[in-house]
């Protein structure tokens, strides 16, 4: 049986020169970076060096990065960072988070914590494509309004946000910006001075690292309070014992990231819209997120009178790695908020699935899964009551 990886968005396979580098740190450079002496000098110069080579991927400096587990931890420290500092500026009554409809969950549910606590959290719409609504941002800011998260891209649907335009509105307001970039870092270039980006979230595993391994990026005068309390590692926001050998495989992914950046979303560009063009030759299938302004990796679609999880097993039995949707969540039986906030009716988001390549995949493969999907959509539908044709 064949072997097609389908869903790159949940994760990717480990480049072969990241492991290489990953391996001595294991067994030969085994020190602790926080130690003074020899083996803990040599973890340390592994460990900055890796802190450099993530600054140069999002244009940020070093000393504006810290490790951590991965996105999901980014996103927490951030968000509740950030909000625990201010909560005393700003006063009980009324500290006020700005987010939208369609974020990650480790997004919504840090906000919705803080709702809890006593914050309030205006949730932004979107539009058809998934695209938050400007006017609606400019509308809800107040004075008590210290926070605005946005992702820069859909997990789900691929979508890219209006970053410059957030990060100018938020700018213009002094208000701190935090996105969720997990999707976004490696496959398209980001500048965080240029967005005015202040909180940054990536993840290892996304862009051909090793699992368990993030880093957050915090702007220089940006001031966080620790939610998590130890040894004071990374300038005390994040205290646990470096992963040195995570760290080492992150600086790693992100060096080959920024040297094939061009090469990567020009091939992967090219496979994804012949993906979209050959799957939308099936009848009544449709496209899920922004036409243009989408990951070059990411193709979400739609089929009527077909349910997605018979269809990601389906492509399962040949073979075939897909999503309905978001990893995290994959597992629950209820409608995706993102397709649902998006407009769509659950039987229709229901229908959805993710289709997401990478460096490795080829165009024969390509051929394979639309062939294989067309046939399976088919059959699908010949025992569906949701089918009328």
């Amino acid at each position: 049986m064949k072997r097609i990886f389908m869903d790159h968005s949940s994760t990717s396979k480990v480049d072969d020169e990241v492991v290489e580098a990953m391996i001595p740190y294991f067994s030969k450079y085994y020190g602790n970076p926080s130690s003074i002496h020899l083996f803990g000098r040599e973890a340390k110069d592994a460990v900055d060096l890796a802190r450099k080579n993530v600054a140069d991927l999002i244009h940020a400096k070093e000393d504006e990065i810290i490790f951590t587990a991965g996105g999901t931890e980014s996103d927490n420290i951030a968000i509740k960072g950030v909000a625990y500092k201010n909560r005393d500026k700003i006063g009980s009554k009324g500290p006020h988070v700005i987010t939208s409809e369609v974020e990650h969950p480790a997004v919504l549910q840090s906000c919705e914590h803080l709702e809890k606590e006593g914050f309030e959290v205006k949730y932004l719409s979107v539009d058809e494509y998934g695209v938050v609504n400007l006017d609606e941002l400019k509308n809800s800011i107040s004075k008590n309004t210290f926070l605005i998260t946005i992702m820069f891209a859909n997990n789900e649907v691929g979508t890219i946000e209006p970053m410059q335009e957030i990060g100018n509105i938020a700018q213009e307001n002094n208000i701190i910006f935090h996105t969720d970039a997990v999707q976004a870092v490696g496959k398209t270039p980001i500048d965080v001075k240029k967005l005015h980006i202040d909180l940054l979230a990536l993840s290892s595993h996304k862009m051909y690292g090793p699992k368990g391994i993030g880093a957050l990026y915090i702007r220089k005068g940006v001031k966080l309070q620790p939610i998590i309390h130890g040894g004071g590692h990374e300038q005390g926001l994040r205290s646990s014992t470096l992963n040195v050998p995570g760290i080492v495989g992150l600086g790693k992914a992100c060096e080959l990231a920024k040297e094939r950046m061009d090469s990567d979303m020009k091939y992967l560009q090219g496979l994804r819209d012949k993906l979209i063009e050959k799957v939308l030759q099936i009848e009544e299938s449709y496209l899920n997120g922004h036409p243009e302004k989408r990951l070059v990796n990411n193709a979400h679609f739609r089929f009527t009178g077909v349910e997605g999880e018979s269809l990601l097993l389906a492509m399962d039995a040949k073979g075939i790695a897909t999503s309905t949707g978001s990893a995290c969540s994959s597992k629950k039986l209820k409608a995706s908020h993102v397709l649902t906030a998006v407009g769509l009716d659950p039987e229709y988001a229901h229908g959805s699935i993710r289709l997401s390549i990478g460096r490795d995949t080829t165009e024969e493969e390509i051929e394979y899964v639309c062939e294989s999907l067309s046939e399976i959509v088919e059959k699908l539908r010949q025992m569906s009551p949701l089918w009328n044709k």
